[in-house]
């Protein structure tokens, strides 16, 4: 019996150690794809000359809530960052009432020409996080994710349908780095006192949505249509972003928390809840 159980555990052991390799390279793999993700984001960003200060004459032509918006939220002679980085922590629903799971991001914006790569660790089972990398550079997107970093959840690219709802969420977004939103590739439609639309263009690729802005000038929520994944075909669905609790970072104003959801037919459905913790800017 006792020969048995030392065989058994050595056998028990093997298996573990080989599970712990597997997983170690596959997250090594994960870690150089991202790498490579990332330094095509980048290049296209930092390939031109660094932007001017924005203008104050640069506002005038924007709708009426837009501009109090940016004249409260940027410092004086504020400049459009070509590279945003925002560290992440929060939590992530996979379905209605399905429950949440904590989640730790790094996410890397580009604001001419728009762009982003998310990096998170999303904690759906105890011992084993599922990576997901979701991208849009160079007008094509990407959503990869990995259960231990090898065993494939989600991996898709290539669809122009892809493409704009990942460019509309750049959009959503921009509420982390608004200087983007003064200019260029971002423009604007007055629709009330509270709300304007916006469009970014990005070649073949456009996305609209409608920024709603609350009594004192912050932005208060994101409304658009984005595709959704709904038994493997992508349908076009009612989309909210929110922002709460703003803060100042490098002098910008922005949302220290954010939530994300689906507007169904049978109700809303909050699928992301973001805190910030940190935002990096560079050039």
């Amino acid at each position: 019996m006792k020969r048995w159980r030392t065989v058994a555990g050595a056998a028990v052991g093997t298996v573990l150690a080989g599970s712990a390799a597997a997983i170690g390279a596959g997250r090594a793999a994960w870690y150089r794809q991202s790498a490579r993700a990332l330094a095509r984001l980048r290049g296209a960003a930092l390939a031109g000359p660094p932007d001017p200060p924005i203008h104050p004459s640069e506002l005038e032509a924007l709708p009426d809530p837009v501009q109090r918006y940016l004249r409260m939220a940027l410092p004086e002679s504020a400049v459009r960052p070509a590279i945003v980085r925002v560290v992440w922590s929060g939590e992530f629903q996979s379905r209605p009432a399905g429950g949440w799971a904590p989640f730790t991001a790094v996410q890397t914006f580009t604001t001419v020409p728009p762009g982003f790569v998310w990096d998170a660790s999303i904690r759906m089972l105890p011992l084993l996080p599922v990576q997901v990398r979701d991208s849009y550079i160079a007008g094509g997107a990407a959503m990869n994710g990995r259960l231990a970093g090898i065993l494939p959840v989600v991996n898709e690219s290539g669809k122009l349908e892809l493409a704009r709802s990942a460019l509309t969420r750049w959009l959503g977004e921009a509420a982390w780095f608004p200087a983007v939103l003064a200019g260029e590739p971002v423009t604007w439609e007055s629709v009330s006192e509270h709300v304007a639309r916006a469009t970014v263009t990005d070649g073949a690729v456009q996305a609209s949505g409608e920024f709603h802005f609350n009594p004192t000038g912050e932005l208060s929520r994101f409304t658009a249509e984005r595709h959704r994944a709904v038994d493997g075909e992508n349908v076009l669905t009612g989309f909210e972003g929110r922002y709460f609790s703003y803060i100042r970072w490098n002098g910008v104003m922005v949302p220290a928390r954010g939530e994300v959801a689906w507007l169904l037919p049978e109700g809303r459905y909050p699928y992301w809840r973001g805190t910030v913790e940190r935002i990096e800017h560079e050039r």
